[in-house]
């Protein structure tokens, strides 16, 4: 039996005419009539009764129509779902992501790739270091990894999407809150509240080479492994932190963002993924990545991913 032979019959249930089922597959009738008369014989069941008038279907035919309905169904639907999976239109997409884009980034990412792609399943992992979502990648955990290089792991693709300034997050009564833009010696006198050090935290090690560059050592007061978390003990009044500017869209009261100068400091998000994940999926999520990130100019002259913080001019 071939699916040749369930498509023929359907028709012909169908249509209960051998003349019109025939022209509806395109093909003669004398053939039609052959193929059905063999299915008969290898189920050993009649299926069509047969007159010089009229073509009706036995009580086993009526349940065998219904069957190869639905068997045909539902091969002609896994082969649609095929092609819209080798088209990267359908399937399942897990980001992890950096703490300071998943309040700006991450949310503008889901729902675009909702809007672009609405039958991908997009599951999210926040507020991941480096390393974790590293090792997320390599065990299939994540997909895509939104994170701050450096990216020196064998056997992992990743690509600069955008590059972050660095903000100065301090409470809203802080001394130095009226200034409209800060510079590293200007802190070294000062508590910091830092993302959670051993190795693990790019921002961490990056704000003690700030600091050495500039001649001293910061003076932790806490760590925090959440940016959230971080911000919130900023707005405790407990110290203020080096962050990238994205993380301004957490506007927590009580606390104030200023420039660090100069303005080329920054750090950059890169996305990462498997070299082996070359899939369709993969590119699509790509490009609507980089819709997202590329360099538009913004209201004010700057570009569309700097305007988006709310930055104290």
């Amino acid at each position: 039996m071939e699916l040749r032979h369930l498509r023929y019959f359907r028709a012909v249930g169908e249509e209960l005419h051998f003349g019109r089922a025939a022209e509806r597959l395109h093909i003669a009738q004398p053939p039609l009539s052959q193929q059905i008369r063999q299915l008969e014989h290898e189920l050993g069941v009649t299926l069509l009764a047969r007159t010089t008038r009229s073509v009706e279907l036995t009580p086993a035919g009526r349940t065998y129509l219904q069957r190869t309905v639905a068997i045909l169904d539902a091969v002609d639907a896994a082969g649609d779902e095929a092609r819209r999976i080798d088209a990267g239109v359908q399937g399942h997409l897990a980001i992890g992501c950096v703490g300071s884009a998943t309040y700006s980034l991450l949310p503008q990412l889901v729902r675009a790739l909702g809007e672009s792609l609405p039958d991908v399943e997009v599951s999210v992992r926040g507020e991941m270091l480096a390393p974790e979502q590293i090792e997320a990648l390599r065990t299939g955990a994540i997909d895509l990894a939104l994170l701050r290089p450096p990216v020196d792991q064998d056997g992992i693709v990743s690509r600069t999407v955008r590059r972050d300034r660095l903000l100065v997050a301090l409470p809203a009564d802080h001394r130095l809150a009226g200034r409209t833009k800060l510079t590293v010696p200007d802190l070294r006198n000062e508590d910091f509240i830092v993302h959670a050090g051993h190795g693990r935290s790019v921002m961490n090690n990056l704000v003690a080479t700030l600091c050495a560059d500039a001649g001293f050592s910061p003076r932790v007061r806490q760590e925090a492994s959440e940016t959230s978390t971080l911000i919130t003990l900023v707005a405790a009044g407990l110290g203020l932190a080096i962050v990238p500017a994205p993380t301004a869209a957490l506007d927590i009261a009580g606390v104030r963002y200023l420039p660090l100068g100069p303005a080329s400091l920054g750090v950059d998000l890169v996305a990462a993924h498997a070299p082996a994940d070359d899939s369709a999926l993969m590119s699509n999520a790509l490009q609507v990545l980089q819709t997202l990130t590329v360099d538009r100019p913004g209201p004010s002259g700057k570009s569309a991913a700097g305007s988006r913080p709310k930055v104290t001019p």
